[in-house]
């Protein structure tokens, strides 16, 4: 793993401000298993909302299938640490 990619926390802080702004609501307590079923307006238009807000902020693209296979959070993270690592290569 190339340690210029950040770590599973670093993103996990920074998706948490991400849904905090979606969301509008700062009790929002994101974990690797967290799904959408666990946050109440988490629903398909709010999927597109954290994706598009995610790629703007890390600089990266998702494929349509990549975002439509997200399993909860931590999948997330794992999705947006390859993404990064490939755009260091």
């Amino acid at each position: 793993m190339n340690p210029n990619v950040m770590n599973t926390k670093e993103i996990l802080e920074q998706l948490t401000e991400i849904f905090h702004q979606i969301f509008d609501d700062e009790s929002i307590v994101l974990t690797p298993e967290k799904t959408a079923a666990d946050i109440a307006d988490w629903d398909s238009f709010n999927h597109i909302n954290i994706i598009v807000a995610v790629e703007e902020h890390f600089g990266i693209k998702f494929q349509t299938a990549e975002t439509e296979e997200l399993k909860n959070v931590g999948h997330l993270i794992e999705l947006i640490q390859q993404k990064l690592e490939a755009e260091k290569r």
